[in-house]
């Protein structure tokens, strides 16, 4: 099969052959500037963020991603907006596009897949696989050890809890956590003036 129609199966839900020897080799260059990435000190913050946007297709101004990073495309396929942050262990399975929003918080050892696996175990034994693409909107913290499958969209302003798994969509403005993942409560205007559950919020932090 051509290269440019593996290409659009990849991106379109089919199923396909991850396998295929071009495409391996085209993954394998957006590796290279992933290993590279990696390797930067953490003061060459000015390199690391020459090659965020390089690696990326697109990569938001006052975005970062602490080291270790891992993605099976080096992030090639992830379009994320501004002040990212996500921290240590950040794992892209982004065989196909993830689109982040501003503000999006991510803590340390979240996975975010569109790859997956057809159940047949023949076609999985000749490495055939198709994608889904992720969707995470603005203003979203994602928790600790948390999981987000193959075709979720998460909606803006909510937190997914630590180690949470979440295998379906997730509403704007909400708690959600667990194995799998489910709505715990509404965000309102009360979590505008506590925290902790009933300690106030005394600054405005402007």
């Amino acid at each position: 099969m051509e290269l440019n129609e593996l290409k659009r199966k990849m991106h379109s839900g089919e199923l396909y052959l991850c396998t295929d020897a071009e495409l391996l080799a085209e993954q394998a260059k957006s590796l290279d500037m992933l290993f590279e990435y990696n390797s930067l000190k953490p003061t060459e913050y000015e390199k690391k963020q020459i090659l965020l946007k390089k690696m990326f297709a697109e990569f938001g101004e006052g975005g970062y991603i602490e080291t270790p990073f891992h993605a099976n495309w080096g992030g090639k396929f992830v379009h994320i907006g501004k002040s990212f942050y996500a921290n240590f262990n950040l794992t892209l399975v982004d065989d196909c596009e993830i689109y982040i929003g501003d503000n999006v918080l991510i803590a340390p050892n979240v996975t975010i897949c569109t790859g997956t696996h057809p159940i047949s175990p023949s076609l999985r034994a000749k490495g055939v696989q198709y994608n889904l693409p992720v969707t995470v909107k603005n203003n979203v913290w994602i928790g600790a050890g948390s999981i987000i499958l193959p075709g979720v969209t998460i909606g803006e302003n909510s937190i997914i809890g630590a180690g949470s798994v979440v295998t379906k969509d997730i509403p704007a403005n909400v708690v959600a956590v667990g194995s799998p993942c489910r709505v715990l409560r509404e965000i309102t205007e009360r979590d505008e003036k506590y925290f902790r559950g009933n300690v106030e919020i005394k600054d405005d932090f402007e």
